[in-house]
């Protein structure tokens, strides 16, 4: 309550009080007051919840959101919490400069801040208790300057402006809004001290409800009094303008260098133990891991009080009370959303290891998150931007380091639920429209088939849901072994570039093992719609091989068997040929798949060309204008190819045509209209042994390809 309630009552309070209320009017400040304290009202409820389920440590504002967010989410916003925990010193050290100045005015304003800041570091490097201990006797000073002012009288005849005099207020409402926010923001400066209180779980909640409700009434109470005993043009002109309407002036000043020294204190307490909790996470460049050095029996992070003290010297350097006052609300504001996001979406979830002894509705604190939000693009749009952009490069950078932190957070229970949304309307809302391959990738060893993995991962864009699976035939497979191979597969994939799950299984064989894992992955309505295999290459295989291809089928999966060559792979990648048998079934989807292919970085430069073979030379020009209408409605950029047998075989045509192709993709009949599968199969097999690498493909999918590429008309019609 102590640091709380000193630092709400502060520089603001005593200096610029009259200044608000002389711009926007009595009615004008209450509703500056009151919105002012809702929104660091909702922000309390969020932070005793959090506060009351889990030991709240060092660096109070910035644990809370890292054991919940993450570490990037935390150090996102506990970098920028400790910028405006440093300018808060230079924000009150500023004020009382100002203060002394008006009191001894031979001395030189910035010496004076500049003197004050040092001293103020010295008394933290000390002790903290005795910074703690300091500031009951600076209470005593507060007490009696508001007991002097509201026993003072008027200066002045004056009539209460409710609203303000347009044509004398020098500022708009968000602006004052803007200046006055920081007087409500001490709840922060209790919180930061969170690591050396004995039972944070109860003291955070008591004494900053106690501070907020003190600072309320005080606030409301004092517009009342400056109103009735000042012009609004004298409460705007002049900011030590309580020393005049109190009945011993200068208690004021009393007031206000017992409030400035003690919400500095307040602030160098707590910004260096933001400061050492980001370098012990490792949220800091790791140059700067000692800053997470304690010193002494109370761990009191010395160095971190030193670099503080750098940055509060230069703004008190450079800056004034109207121009450092702004820059802190925005960081105040971006970090009392994300608290009040976290405490909100850690009740919406429910997760059993979050149990608050004091609950908080959540849309209690996704109101308080909404409140700040909105706050801050009335305040100013481009600063909320220019607030959001620098926290968002700070995740972005925290994010591509990768930390390894030993706490959980709770981003896996938001994507489950997500997930789980997502999953109940997958069954309801599949359609041709939306539709878009899921492989499922048979790689066996990913170094021996590469080429299967890279194949799959052209055709998602890192969009679609690829699994990468390996089937395990050792007998006694102990489940470690099986965990461990998870693992390498995994870290195969990250290190290549490739978003993807992962999913070993052990089966008495591997065409089994596929046929299982085929039939039982997925869940609910989002399962792998395409199955990408490697090519049989052993002869008494085949029978089983195009078994499991006629199971795969009536589970209704795509097939796409690859045929690779060695030594060859994919060429330069710069053509693919299709073997068109028209819109319906392999045609359309053997389009698709192709398109994805070219559309991919890997493939970006290739052609698609879509041949057909005619034998009669009448048939040559309709079937290609048909074939180049058909084409170019499609969208895809692929070009459209007939060509005239004279005389030769179909498989003639294909090996001189497509010789010099990189892909090749040729459809496969249907297992249950073809009198002899497998013999088709061995079949095509020798009619691709010589080509490029070749995909085989089969459509299983009940769904109408041809509506995937055109219009549900043009289908129709063609």
């Amino acid at each position: 309550f102590t640091p709380s309630i000193l630092t709400i009552l502060g520089v603001i309070m005593y200096l610029r009080f009259g200044w608000v209320v002389g711009n926007v009017g009595l009615i004008g400040t209450l509703v500056i007051v009151t919105l002012s304290t809702s929104i660091t009202f909702l922000t309390a409820l969020s932070i005793s919840a959090i506060a009351t389920d889990q030991r709240v440590r060092t660096g109070g504002a910035y644990y809370m959101i890292s054991r919940s967010l993450g570490i990037e989410s935390g150090g996102a916003i506990g970098i920028p919490l400790y910028l405006a925990q440093a300018l808060s010193v230079a924000l009150y050290t500023v004020g009382f400069a100002e203060s002394l100045v008006e009191v001894f005015p031979m001395l030189d304003f910035k010496a004076v801040g500049l003197i004050t800041t040092a001293l103020v570091a010295v008394i933290a490097m000390i002790s903290a208790q005795v910074a703690i201990k300091a500031q009951y006797f600076i209470m005593f000073g507060i007490v009696l300057s508001l007991l002097s002012l509201f026993f003072g009288s008027a200066i002045e005849p004056t009539t209460i402006e409710m609203t303000g005099v347009p044509e004398r207020q020098s500022e708009s409402f968000w602006v004052v809004f803007a200046v006055f926010f920081p007087a409500v923001t001490g709840i922060m400066a209790g919180v930061n001290m969170s690591g050396d209180l004995k039972n944070p779980g109860k003291s955070i909640p008591r004494g900053t409800f106690a501070a907020v409700g003190t600072g309320y009434v005080i606030y409301m109470v004092l517009p009342v009094i400056l109103a009735m005993r000042a012009d609004a043009q004298t409460l705007v002109d002049d900011p030590f303008i309580m020393r005049r309407i109190s009945l011993w002036g200068d208690a004021l000043f009393i007031g206000v260098w017992g409030a400035t020294l003690s919400s500095a204190l307040g602030s160098i307490l707590g910004a260096p133990r933001i400061l050492q909790a980001l370098a012990r996470d490792g949220a800091l460049p790791k140059w700067l891991s000692w800053l997470g050095k304690g010193s002494g029996q109370d761990d009191s992070p010395r160095v971190g009080t030193i670099i503080t003290l750098v940055v509060a010297l230069v703004a008190v350097w450079f800056g004034d009370l109207n121009l450092i006052a702004p820059v802190l609300t925005m960081f105040f504001l971006t970090t009392y959303g994300v608290l009040n996001v976290t405490a909100g979406l850690e009740r919406l979830l429910g997760s059993p290891s979050y149990r608050p002894r004091f609950k908080v509705h959540w849309s209690l604190s996704l109101l308080g998150a909404v409140g700040c939000l909105a706050v801050m693009f009335l305040i100013n749009a481009v600063a909320t931007v220019v607030a959001f952009t620098f926290i968002a490069l700070i995740f972005l950078w925290l994010q591509r380091r990768e930390i390894k932190t030993a706490w959980g957070d709770i981003r896996n229970g938001l994507w489950i639920s997500m997930i789980r949304a997502a999953l109940m309307r997958v069954d309801v809302d599949k359609t041709d429209k939306s539709w878009r391959p899921h492989p499922l990738v048979f790689s066996g060893a990913p170094t021996k088939r590469w080429h299967l993995i890279d194949f799959a991962s052209g055709l998602t864009h890192n969009k679609s849901i690829l699994t990468v699976a390996m089937i395990l035939t050792a007998k006694d497979l102990a489940r470690t072994r099986q965990k461990s191979m998870e693992q390498h597969l995994r870290t195969f994939l990250v290190k290549r570039g490739v978003q993807g799950l992962v999913r070993v299984l052990p089966a008495p064989d591997p065409l089994t093992g596929v046929t299982q894992l085929v039939s039982a992955y997925g869940m609910g309505g989002l399962v792998p719609n395409t199955v990408i295999l490697g090519n049989s290459e052993t002869p008494k295989m085949l029978e089983p091989y195009c078994e499991m291809i006629t199971r795969i089928y009536e589970q209704q999966r795509n097939v796409l068997i690859v045929n690779h060559q060695a030594g060859i792979g994919f060429g330069n990648r710069q053509r693919i040929d299709i073997w068109w048998g028209g819109l319906k079934g392999n045609g359309s989807l053997m389009m698709i798949l192709a398109y994805l292919l070219h559309t991919s970085h890997a493939w970006w430069n290739a052609e698609v060309h879509v041949k057909m073979m005619v034998s009669d030379p009448k048939a040559y020009e309709p079937t290609r204008n048909n074939l180049t209408a058909v084409v170019e409605s499609m969208r895809t950029n692929a070009k459209a190819e007939v060509i005239l047998a004279e005389g030769r075989s179909f498989d003639e045509v294909l090996h001189t045509s497509s010789q010099s192709a990189d892909l090749i993709f040729l459809g496969l009949p249907k297992p249950d209209e073809t009198a002899d599968f497998t013999a088709y199969f061995e079949g095509a097999q020798q009619r691709i042994k010589d080509l490029p690498t070749t995909v085989l493909v089969l459509a299983a999918e009940e769904i109408s390809f041809g509506k995937v590429l055109l219009q549900q008309e043009v289908y129709q019609k063609d």
